[in-house]
């Protein structure tokens, strides 16, 4: 059989449209991988930034912290002055309050040879001293063998009343040494 030129050239031509049709494909797959490497780039620039951001926060609340410490050492000096237990101001109250003392076993073992039956509590299977009877006790009797005794101390706290925008009756108290710390806050 006899190939003319007419078939030699559609054949030609059409390995020509397949070569070209994969690299049309091979071209998209190179797109998408390019797409992909953006995606990923974008993400690590995200997580970047927002290092930076918390970084940037944690020191500007550090300050802030720090500021509200100084404020509140003056506002514990200023009730300590006047030497009164509440101060009501527009924006908030003082106030001093005594703690009240607690009770820390030392020695349990110690405790436990001379307690007697109303300084336990009995769990089944399980005792304990009973924290608050042993308060008590202690008031009128002496301290028991193996308990020491943490005086209660007074301790300074305030109150500050929200905006008259907000609502009022909303209060917020803090005492000298709360614990929040905007320090280490998760952002």
């Amino acid at each position: 059989m006899e190939v003319n030129f007419l078939d030699e050239l559609l054949q030609e031509a059409e390995l020509k449209e397949e070569a070209q049709t994969e690299a049309y494909f091979d071209l998209l797959l190179l797109q998408i991988k390019q797409l992909t490497k953006q995606i990923e780039y974008n993400f690590s620039q995200s997580e970047k930034e927002c290092s930076m951001i918390n970084t940037f926060v944690l020191h500007k609340n550090t300050q802030l912290q720090e500021r509200i410490k100084l404020l509140e050492l003056k506002l514990e000096a200023f009730i300590k002055e006047r030497n009164e237990k509440t101060i009501s101001l527009p924006n908030g109250a003082l106030k001093m309050h005594k703690k009240p003392d607690k009770v820390e076993i030392e020695d349990l073992d110690l405790f436990f040879q001379s307690a007697k039956p109303e300084l336990l509590t009995i769990v089944p299977e399980q005792i304990k001293p009973n924290l608050n009877a042993i308060k008590s006790h202690i008031k009128t009797k002496p301290v028991p063998p193996g308990i020491k005794i943490i005086e209660g101390r007074t301790e300074f706290s305030y109150t500050l009343s929200k905006g008259e925008l907000e609502n009022a009756s909303e209060k917020e108290t803090r005492t000298g040494n709360w614990e929040t710390d905007y320090t280490t806050a998760a952002i």
